[in-house]
């Protein structure tokens, strides 16, 4: 539910209905699974605003006792913040912090200290949308799953899907 991107439909309602009934393109949710029953640590990278309830639901349904959601430093787009975490009352069901900036993304290079600890020991990542995708697709960390439908062209034939096809993947690129 990304306004900020070429949307599949503007009414939210038919977009959520058609992602509803729409197969993941690559699946790697069973590893997902996985890792989040072996990981002592998560560290969750939120994206938009309008699915952290939705993040939310997912927090809840993984029932695990230790997880860190992460949004934006500073409105950016329709980017989520502290605000809409709170608002959601994601805090309220784990810790949740800022990246520490204001990009569409997750830039490694311009977090906060706070956010750079988290991440590089967290056992798991899970990151929400492109952008964060897109932010750390090259980095090193050994444990991270990407959430996404790829929302242009260079993305999807990135991945080896089509536009708007759903992942769950890992990925070393």
């Amino acid at each position: 539910m990304d306004y900020g991107a070429q949307s599949v439909n503007d009414d939210i309602s038919n977009q959520i209905e058609f992602f509803f009934h729409k197969n993941l393109k690559v699946d790697m949710t069973s590893e997902l699974k996985n890792e989040i029953r072996k990981a002592e640590t998560i560290l969750y990278l939120g994206d938009n605003c309008g699915e952290i309830v939705f993040d939310k639901l997912f927090i809840e349904t993984m029932n695990h006792k230790n997880i860190t959601f992460a949004v934006r430093g500073k409105p950016v787009i329709n980017d989520a913040t502290l605000e809409d975490a709170n608002q959601v009352g994601i805090d309220k069901i784990c810790r949740v912090i800022s990246n520490g900036f204001d990009a569409p993304s997750t830039l490694i290079d311009f977090c906060s200290d706070e956010f750079l600890e988290e991440y590089n020991n967290a056992d798991l990542i899970i990151s929400k949308g492109q952008g964060n995708f897109e932010g750390l697709m090259e980095s090193c960390h050994p444990n991270q799953f990407f959430l996404l439908i790829a929302k242009c062209y260079p993305i999807a034939n990135l991945l080896g899907v089509d536009k708007n096809d759903m992942v769950v993947s890992k990925l070393v690129l």
